[in-house]
Order: structure tokens, then C-alpha cells, then sequence
């Protein structure tokens, strides 16, 4: 991609959708700051043809605009890693914007370098979390480049946009506006606002797209098998097939059993909570898939150490903080972790769940000689007579010199007893 010869002005690289917001934009940073501006559009997935998007930022005034698409990158860069780290927010989220936005903003500072432009600049509101993503990752790979953010400063409504819009000949096509704030690329689609904003509210039909109602998902279960190395998806029944194509035959698949719905009410990092609704069929189905997995091929010790990395894990994510040494850290353990994680996972979509029922791997730490109660049982029963005297040995030690000394007898837990009294 060669940089553009027209304009003589400095430059911006302004991340652009197409949509009112970000069309608005283009005149409005070259008014207020003097500055070309050129448009950034990326595919990460979100089912968009970039080339209308492109000839609408032209006509709009910006003296070039750039398009990509990495949705390979953002699977196999991204997405895979966080999955291999098990990293969902508070449990639930499968952290696809929040993923999206990192790589973006990265993208986003390789063409201001191609471009010399000397500023970027982004559509967040002063109170989501991406604006947060995108501004630390600007300041920590380019901390050179100015950072604007026209939706925090002007105080446009929709209807002043639209004005704004019509006195620059900016084209607004006339649709019915949504009641819902939507974000969507490869690993989920996120809808807020509306009647979401209240939590007692049930979604509404009209707020999803990718899952069918559970109720009217097909009365015959789906099954599907996932092959995985070293943590890695890499085949879907039987086929191997590349993060791209897998992740969109799991999202078609599972969304048409209704799997993959999240209600979800989130701790924002900028301090409030919010109400988010989440569709990410191909996340849940993988996620479930891949921590089945894991407790064939993990120890113990590596698998509940696990869950702490995974919680740091997604929060940074979450916050904001993917280009940070914690993260490589945090990574390095991941990718040891998960050498072993490899097999296959058999899943059953059925009416809205995502069930493991069977799971294989040759790494496997599950014995059936050793579990097993029929013909062949191999653990060594009288070793666990004498593992149980020296398992309970300092408890029983600390009973006679300490609980049970002088005739007293052994207190239930103060909370229990003041249930009795």
C-alpha cells in the first residue's frame, strides 16, 4: 500500500465505518483541525463489503481510504490465544470487540507511518471501553501521534449530524435507525441500549440476529467434533480447516440451534456497570470444547493454576492492555500450558446448550485401568489406607492438642450455630 501523494496538509488516519458517526467525522476533523484525512477500514468478519464503504469516504472528502482484510489475523493472532488462555470477562464474555480493538488500533498506527500522518483518531463515546482500547494502544506503540476523538468533544445529537451531513453534501441513506447499539465482527456480536438498559427487561426477539429462539431451534440435536493442537482449533469433523472458515461453520451451526446467547451485566473499566447482550455461537461452543479438553490433558495443579491466569488474562483484554510485557508474561504460560492440550471434543448443540459429551486426546492423563470398579481395576486399594492415615495426620494431631483437649467438644463454625440459636 503506497502512501497518497494528494493533500498538503498534515494527516489523520481515522477509523471509519461508513456509518453517520464516522461520515460526520471526515469534514468535521478537517475543519476543526486542519488536517486530510485519510479513512481506515478494516474486515475483522463483521460481514460488511468494504468497497462501497471506501467510495463513500472519498465522496465524503477524505483524500484516500485505506481498507484491510485481517480477519486471519485477528483469529490467528488474537482470538485463537485468547482462547487458548480460556480468557472470558467475568465468566461470560467472550471478549470479541474487546479483541478487535487492539489489532485495529495497531493497524491503525502501521498506516499513519505509511501515511506520515501525524494524528488518528476514533468514533468512541466518553463512556464505553474501547475508547480506552484505542487510545492506550496509540499511546503505547505511538505515543508521537496526536489522538482525537470527535464524539467526546462535539455535542452533536442525531439530528445535528444529520443537518451537519446535508450543509457538507454527505450522503446519509435513509434508514430506520436501530433502538440498539450493535458491534460485530468473526467471534460475536454485541447489542446494548434500548429496552436492554434495563436489567429486569427479557431481550427482545428483534435484538438478536445470528441465534435462533431456543425454544424454535430443531427438536433433533446437531453434533460436532473438534480437533485441537496444542490448544489451537484446527479441524472441524474430520476436516482440517483454517481459523476463518472453522469459526463460520460454528457460528452458522451453532446459531441455527440457538446456541451462543449471553445476557451479561458487566463492571466496565470506567466504572459503571452496564447491560450487555452478546451472540457468539463459534466462542461458547469453543470455549466449552476447549475446557473439556483441558481436563483430560492438564494436571491438577496446572489446571486450577490455570483459572487465575485466565481471569488476569481476560481482564487485560478487557481493559484495554494487550501490547503490555504482562501480557507476553501471561502469554509465555499459556503456550506452555497448553503443549499438551491436544485431541478431539464432541459436542452436542441442542436448544439453546452447548453440551460436551465426549472428549479423546493420547495426551490424556484419565486412566481407565485406574478408575474403572469393574474386571481390570489396577489402583492399588490398600495403598489408600495408609495415604489417608498421613492425609489427615496434622488435623488429627491439632484435634488432640488443641480442639479437643481438657474434655471440650468440637464448635461448628460461628455462622452455623447462629442459625440454631
Amino acid at each position: 500500500m503506497a502512501s497518497s501523494t494528494k493533500g498538503t496538509r498534515d494527516r489523520v488516519i481515522l477509523a471509519y465505518s461508513g456509518g453517520l458517526d464516522t461520515s460526520v467525522m471526515v469534514p468535521w476533523i478537517q475543519e476543526k483541525y486542519n488536517l486530510d484525512v485519510v479513512t481506515f477500514t478494516v474486515d475483522l468478519g463483521q460481514g460488511e463489503n468494504l468497497e462501497p464503504i471506501k467510495e463513500k469516504a472519498l465522496r465524503t472528502g477524505a483524500i484516500d481510504a485505506v481498507t484491510m482484510d485481517a480477519r486471519n489475523l485477528f483469529v490467528d493472532c488474537f482470538v485463537w490465544p485468547a482462547l487458548m488462555a480460556g480468557a472470558l470477562y467475568e465468566g461470560k464474555y467472550p471478549l470479541a470487540t474487546a479483541l478487535g480493538r487492539p489489532l485495529i488500533a495497531k493497524l491503525m498506527v502501521d498506516t499513519a507511518r505509511q501515511f506520515n500522518a501525524r494524528a488518528v483518531a476514533h468514533g468512541c463515546t466518553g463512556k464505553g471501553n474501547d475508547q480506552v482500547r484505542f487510545d492506550v494502544t496509540f499511546q503505547t506503540l505511538a505515543p508521537d501521534l496526536k489522538i482525537i476523538a470527535p464524539v467526546r468533544e462535539w455535542r452533536m445529537t442525531r439530528d445535528e449530524e444529520i443537518r451537519f451531513a446535508a450543509a457538507h453534501g454527505i450522503p446519509v441513506e435513509a434508514t430506520v435507525e436501530s433502538p440498539y447499539s450493535i458491534d460485530q465482527n468473526l467471534f460475536g456480536r454485541s447489542c446494548e441500549a434500548g429496552v436492554l438498559e434495563d436489567p429486569w427487561d427479557e431481550p427482545p426477539a428483534d435484538a438478536f440476529a445470528w441465534t435462533v429462539d431456543p425454544a424454535k431451534a430443531p427438536n433433533e440435536p446437531a453434533y460436532v467434533e473438534i480437533a485441537f493442537e496444542q490448544g489451537r482449533p484446527v479441524a472441524l469433523n474430520g476436516q482440517t480447516l483454517d481459523g476463518v472458515p472453522l469459526i463460520e461453520k460454528l457460528n452458522k451451526l451453532g446459531g441455527d440451534h440457538g446456541v451462543g446467547r449471553i445476557d451479561h451485566v458487566e463492571n466496565r473499566l470506567v466504572g459503571i456497570k452496564s447491560r450487555e447482550l452478546y451472540e457468539a455461537p463459534a466462542a461458547v461452543i469453543l470455549h466449552e470444547a476447549h475446557r473439556e479438553l483441558e481436563s483430560l490433558c492438564l494436571t491438577k495443579q496446572a489446571a486450577r493454576f490455570k483459572t487465575l491466569v485466565s481471569q488476569e488474562y481476560a481482564d487485560l483484554i478487557y481493559n484495554g492492555l494487550w501490547f503490555s510485557a504482562f501480557h507476553q508474561d501471561l502469554f509465555q504460560f499459556v503456550l506452555s500450558n497448553q503443549r499438551f492440550v491436544t485431541g478431539v471434543v464432541r459436542v452436542k448443540l441442542f436448544k439453546g446448550k452447548a453440551t460436551v459429551v465426549g472428549r479423546k486426546s493420547e495426551n490424556s492423563l484419565y486412566s481407565k485401568k485406574l478408575a474403572t470398579y469393574e474386571t481390570g481395576d489396577q489402583f492399588d486399594h490398600e495403598a489408600a489406607q495408609g495415604f489417608i492415615r498421613l492425609w489427615g495426620l496434622s488435623q488429627q494431631t491439632q484435634a488432640r492438642q488443641q480442639l479437643l483437649k481438657g474434655g471440650k467438644g468440637f464448635d461448628l463454625p460461628g455462622l452455623l450455630q447462629s442459625r440454631d440459636q
